[in-house]
């Protein structure tokens, strides 16, 4: 067990994460703060948005320096978008920008629940594979739908726990399990809605592979600490995971032995 977990490592287009927890950059009360939750929560990757960080309203002086000196690799996204065209430019820009074939595609169908649009999302995802990207789609819980942008030649997907920034954890605990079962070889991480460490241990008991974090951190009334948190619920979680937990049982089961017991605790049994 020692030696399964020491070599379990978080795998994407066959390269190897030093963690499975991947953290947003945008929301956070200061640069340090930013910087301290990055330290606390070592995560494998953090994300950037090229819209929000080009903002000259938003952006802070020294924002990239700050990434560049955690030495943690970039996963630019498509945060903001709306069509299938937009995203497209804006993952190109993000290459130019960042220098990486990485992108998180985000593309949103709907300004009320920010649900990503499936169908845009098929296409854009398509086109990027093609383009050489190794895309990260968010999008929600759908099977088929997972399996149409696996189709269009992503390797992993990002479904969705609950619409972003909600905080409510895993909503539908059916459908996302039924999409981990269906996809036993895909990697998988969730993203958007969890809310506190116990959603994040939860989804990776789940078996999911790994699990992405802005707002639940960024809006702590203490960051860094929430941040160091999430890091050490996904790791209980995984390690779970690996563990083989009990099978759920309807009943009460004794964990000690009957045998020895005197007699009078026996069924039918009297003192």
């Amino acid at each position: 067990m020692t030696s399964n977990l020491a070599a379990d490592s978080l795998t994407l287009y066959g390269e190897t994460f030093a963690s499975r927890v991947l953290l947003g950059t945008s929301r956070y009360p200061s640069l340090q703060s930013l910087s301290d939750s990055i330290a606390a929560a070592k995560p494998g990757m953090v994300t950037v948005a090229l819209r929000r960080q080009m903002n000259a309203d938003t952006a802070e002086a020294g924002f990239f320096d700050l990434l560049k000196r955690h030495g943690v690799p970039l996963l630019p996204n498509t945060a903001g978008c709306q069509s299938v065209a937009e995203a497209v430019t804006t993952a190109q820009m993000a290459r130019e920008v960042f220098e990486t074939d990485w992108i998180k595609l985000e593309l949103i169908g709907d300004d009320y629940t920010l649900q990503p649009d499936p169908i845009g999302l098929v296409e854009a995802a398509a086109k990027l594979v093609k383009d050489g990207f190794k895309v990260l789609p968010y999008c929600t819980e759908d099977l088929v739908i997972g399996r149409r942008l696996l189709d269009a030649g992503c390797e992993a997907l990002m479904p969705w726990g609950a619409p972003i920034g909600t905080g409510k954890g895993v909503v539908n605990p059916y459908g996302l399990r039924v999409l981990r079962e269906r996809l036993p070889d895909v990697p998988l991480i969730v993203d958007a809605g969890l809310g506190v460490p116990s959603h994040a241990c939860q989804v990776m008991e789940w078996g999911f592979d790994g699990v992405l974090l802005n707002t639940a951190v960024s809006q702590a009334t203490h960051p860094p600490v929430m941040a160091r948190a999430f890091a050490q619920a996904a790791e209980a979680g995984r390690s779970a995971y690996l563990a083989g937990p009990m099978a759920e049982r309807d009943s009460a089961q004794a964990s000690t032995p009957v045998v020895g017991m005197p007699f009078w605790h026996h069924a039918g049994g009297s003192a």
